[in-house]
């Protein structure tokens, strides 16, 4: 893994971004989908969050859908009508090849990746390409926000929303534009709230916990920093005794109705919070963004800060 090529694959998500826009346009990625009753999605880190947010969403919408870790010991039986999706930026870790041999000629498998030239992929019933690119860096972050539009193309192929993709992915660019823009103005501040001794913990409704899992990765995998992840309902039933003992410093993804008893806890204890997409007088910082107040552009978009934060502790690692 590389941390300038890192920031310099973050730098074109929004050309990435308009490019998929444009390819949705004019396809239909899921087409090769066979029927199904049933969707088991199966894959591993940032593959798995955004697959279990696809799973919540057509869940919510009335569709049969889980998400299951590709390494468990407990893999749902295959059905009659039920297919997989087998989820993978690389084209195939060693957990998620193992979870597809464990399906192959028990029901179709569709692979969801950014190498459909991959070994994987030609062991499967159907593949979808992301269309993320070659991430230079060695790691999965345009290929993380491109699956969940994939995913939220397939949400609008089984009809469980009305959702845009192709707007969507859009919006996302604009948005990733503007804060990749505009880092000068919030980053630095951004860095020195949330560098304590303790760690960093994102936090995010559950909606969008992929946005404070995969910030609470890159910040693992690149920069090697201490950061958890947290849904923010849930944060005042595990979390919160942190608050008591510890430097506690949160990044908020705004946008849950359980805020309120983690703003109470953390101004009572005065803990930090860097809030993104609302202003909130408890937050010592406040970054916004276009399109912030609509869920799905935040969904895509927001995760970006995380991102922007990890590599630039990536790269003044040792300043």
């Amino acid at each position: 893994m590389d941390p300038v090529l890192f920031a310099a694959d973050l730098a074109a998500k929004p050309a990435t971004l308009r490019a998929l826009a444009d390819h949705l346009d004019g396809s239909t990625p899921w087409s090769a989908l066979p029927a199904a009753s049933r969707i088991v999605f199966v894959g591993m880190g940032s593959s798995m969050y955004a697959a279990s947010i696809a799973a919540a969403r057509l869940r919510a919408a009335g569709v049969n859908a889980v998400a299951e870790l590709a390494s468990s010991d407990l893999l749902p039986e295959p059905t009659p009508g039920t297919v997989v999706i087998a989820v993978s930026a690389g084209g195939g870790s060693r957990e998620t090849k193992a979870a597809v041999e464990h399906y192959l000629q028990r029901c179709p498998v569709v692979l969801l990746t950014n190498k459909p030239e991959s070994d994987l992929a030609s062991q499967v019933d159907a593949v979808v390409d992301m269309y993320a690119g070659v991430e230079e860096g060695g790691v999965a972050c345009r290929s993380f926000q491109h699956t969940l539009i994939m995913l939220l193309a397939l949400e609008s192929h089984l009809g469980a929303s009305k959702v845009d993709p192709a707007g969507l992915a859009r919006s996302a660019a604009s948005a990733s534009a503007h804060l990749l823009e505009t880092w000068r103005s919030w980053l630095p501040q951004t860095r020195h709230l949330l560098s304590g001794p303790n760690g960093i913990h994102a936090v995010a409704p559950a909606h969008r916990l992929s946005s404070a899992a995969q910030s609470a990765l890159m910040l693992r995998e690149g920069p090697r920093v201490n950061a958890v992840a947290c849904e923010t309902g849930d944060w005042s039933h595990v979390d919160v005794y942190l608050t008591k003992t510890t430097d506690y410093r949160m990044l908020l993804f705004a946008g849950s109705r359980w805020e309120d008893e983690l703003l109470q806890w953390t101004s009572e204890r005065g803990s930090t919070i860097v809030v993104v997409g609302a202003d909130l007088p408890q937050a010592a910082q406040s970054i916004r963004y276009p399109g912030d107040d609509d869920s799905d552009i935040a969904l895509l978009s927001e995760v970006l800060i995380g991102e922007l934060l990890a590599s630039d502790l990536w790269l003044n690692k040792d300043n």
